[in-house]
């Protein structure tokens, strides 16, 4: 109860203008309870949002399950599937917080450093860390439009049509011509 009283107001905040007293009300307990059980905002902060809500290596191996040529795809599913399945407050927080809180930015690059490195490790191809950041910036710019900015058409858009309009997209970052 605590944890998602935290998530929704970094979501609605930000890291820098939640603070213990508004998450302790909305979630119905005393302030000094949020002392107490996470050390105050930084520690409930690092429960409630930095914990990503699935393994980046999980993933990997996920991911790496099928046709290559079918990566994009994959990866787009799973991104949306796995956020709209926790409702998008974590990926909202996170992304609400990096620009107030170092430690989101880190966690959302070391998230996508790991991730794509382990993905991108068996394709070979060139330009790898730019590959990388492609990739990031697509998914990221995505995210961003449908938990955090919530344009409607990208809010009520299924997944499948996401992913037929995204996948190539990423895809060619993967695997194609980056030139």
């Amino acid at each position: 109860m605590l944890l998602e009283a935290a998530r929704a107001v970094f979501a609605e905040n930000g890291y820098e203008r939640a603070t213990v007293r508004s998450i302790a009300a909305r979630a119905g307990v005393d302030a000094a309870m949020v002392n107490h059980w996470f050390g105050g905002k930084e520690g409930l902060f690092a429960q409630a949002v930095l914990k990503l809500p699935f393994e980046p290596a999980e993933l990997v191996t996920v991911l790496r399950d099928g046709p290559v040529e079918e990566l994009g795809s994959r990866i787009v599913r799973t991104f949306l599937t796995r956020w709209d399945g926790v409702g998008g407050d974590t990926f909202q927080a996170l992304i609400r917080s990096i620009a107030g809180h170092e430690a989101a930015s880190t966690v959302l690059r070391d998230f996508f450093l790991q991730f794509f490195t382990g993905l991108l490790s068996d394709l070979g191809g060139d330009r790898r860390e730019l590959r990388v950041a492609l990739c990031a910036s697509q998914l990221v710019g995505m995210g961003l439009v449908r938990y955090v900015a919530r344009f409607p058409p990208m809010v009520e858009a299924e997944v499948d049509t996401l992913v037929t309009a995204v996948a190539p997209t990423l895809q060619r970052y993967l695997t194609g011509d980056i030139d």
